[in-house]
Parts: C-alpha cells; sequence; structure tokens
C-alpha cells in the first residue's frame, strides 16, 4: 500500500531537516514523500536539497498559502492513502506509516 506524505513549508530552515529525518526513517517501505515549498528564501531549499534522496516529489514556488500548497502535494499523490505532515513536525517514531498501513 502506497502512502503520500505531503509536507508544505515557506522559510522553514530551523525545523525542516527534522521533518525530513522523521519521514526517511519510517520502515514503511512504500513512501511517497511531496515537498511543497512557497518560495523560500531563508535556506530551506539548500536543507531539502541535501536530503533529495528520500522526496519523491519537490514543488518550489511561490503559492497563495498553506492550502493552496496542499493542494498542489494532493494533486501530484499517487498514494492509496494521503496525509500531511506539517514542516516544523516529525514523526514520534519510525512506525507511524507502517501503523497506518496495517489499519487499512
Amino acid at each position: 500500500m502506497k502512502i503520500s506524505v505531503i509536507t508544505a513549508c515557506y522559510n522553514n530552515a530551523t525545523t525542516i531537516k527534522t521533518t525530513i529525518q522523521s519521514v526517511k526513517k519510517q520502515t514503511h517501505n512504500d513512501i511517497e514523500f511531496i515537498v511543497v515549498d512557497g518560495g523560500s528564501k531563508d535556506g530551506t531549499l539548500d536543507v531539502i536539497r541535501e536530503h533529495r534522496d528520500c522526496i519523491t516529489t519537490l514543488v518550489s514556488e511561490p503559492d497563495t498559502g498553506i492550502f493552496n500548497a496542499y493542494n498542489k502535494g494532493v494533486n501530484l499523490a499517487t498514494g492509496d492513502v494521503v496525509g500531511f505532515l506539517n514542516s516544523d513536525d516529525f514523526f514520534p517514531n519510525e512506525r507511524i506509516i507502517t501503523k497506518v498501513a496495517e489499519t487499512i
């Protein structure tokens, strides 16, 4: 079962690394990770590019706010389940997505 995780961000250079690492550490083997950046100017894109290996799709362009960014992500998502992880949040352990997949 493919799980799509969408993260919208804008100028979150200080927190996005933890968010990305928490997705990267997930044990589930079919994760689509979509990051939608609103055109950050604080180094967020540099951090994202350092971890590009675990990001399926990266969009970086101006938007009209978080819901516009979420909608962009949803339109790109191909997973059976779509979830959102904010750019200053993280999964508390590496089995969260596996547990979600097991309940469906």
